[in-house]
């Protein structure tokens, strides 16, 4: 008579072996027999995570869209008040007539907006939709940032019966007093779902929780605030897990954040 290896091994061989569709989808049947097995519903929470993790210290490749679309640009004519020229005068020194302020397409303002360009203000709901910005870093969707809202998108279609977590219901401080089950949600979120708000809030409150001792989880607030533009603080925290640990990882997201701030 055979027998056969325990689920909870047996998905974890499957996790080792990359093999993480198989992995969640034992999990999943120890979890519908057994609600509140803490370490099933770890190693799915792992076992998602790697199915869509992207590393954060590979170097940004700049794309076609950064190399045809450059955010940089030198605006042609100053400001209103800004110049160091004085008003009402020329080059010569003599009075001149006073410059209506003109917009980027080399229009005077005239107080009043043409019926034809309301469609580029995000009046609605629709038309800020459509904008090309993001809720998570507030600038257009490159090909470097738009991968990750993508990866948050195709994330989705890994629960056709729903989320793993509903991340609406879930008490933040009480996960964030248990250290083992705070990290695995913790990776969860920033790479499953890309909530990087909740996860930054998750990483604030265990940090907190662990009287700010923990390295690990100031690496994380680091990341989250790469993620959502905040360089200067992104720093702070790096550089204060390396004053508590010095890590290979730590040095290379310090790396990444100097260039900004």
């Amino acid at each position: 008579m055979g027998s056969e290896m325990e689920p909870l091994f047996r998905a974890w061989s499957y996790f080792r072996r990359r093999k993480f569709q198989l992995c969640a989808d034992l999990c999943t049947q120890m979890l519908e027999k057994s609600p509140y097995d803490q370490a099933a519903w770890i190693l799915k929470a792992r076992a998602l995570t790697e199915m869509v993790y992207v590393d954060e210290i590979d170097v940004d490749q700049e794309g076609i869209a950064e190399m045809t679309l450059d955010e940089n640009a030198i605006a042609q004519v100053p400001r209103p008040g800004t110049s160091l020229k004085l008003p009402g005068t020329n080059q010569t020194g003599g009075p001149t007539q006073a410059v209506r302020p003109i917009t980027q397409a080399g229009r005077p303002i005239t107080g009043f907006l043409r019926p034809s360009t309301q469609s580029g203000r995000p009046g609605t709901m629709e038309q800020a939709i459509r904008t090309p910005r993001t809720a998570y870093t507030a600038r257009p969707i490159t090909s470097s940032s738009g991968r990750f809202v993508r990866l948050g998108t195709a994330s989705m279609l890994t629960s056709p019966d729903g989320p793993f977590i509903n991340l609406s219901r879930l008490n933040l401080t009480k996960y964030s007093q248990k250290p083992k089950l705070a990290k695995a949600l913790f990776e969860y979120i920033f790479h499953h779902e890309n909530d990087v708000k909740m996860a930054l809030d998750l990483a604030s409150l265990s940090t907190e929780y662990s009287q700010y001792k923990d390295w690990w989880w100031k690496v994380q607030i680091g990341k989250c605030y790469y993620r959502l533009g905040m360089y200067r603080e992104a720093e702070k925290q790096f550089k204060s897990a390396l004053k508590q640990q010095e890590m290979v990882d730590t040095f290379l997201y310090l790396a990444k954040v100097s260039k900004y701030s």
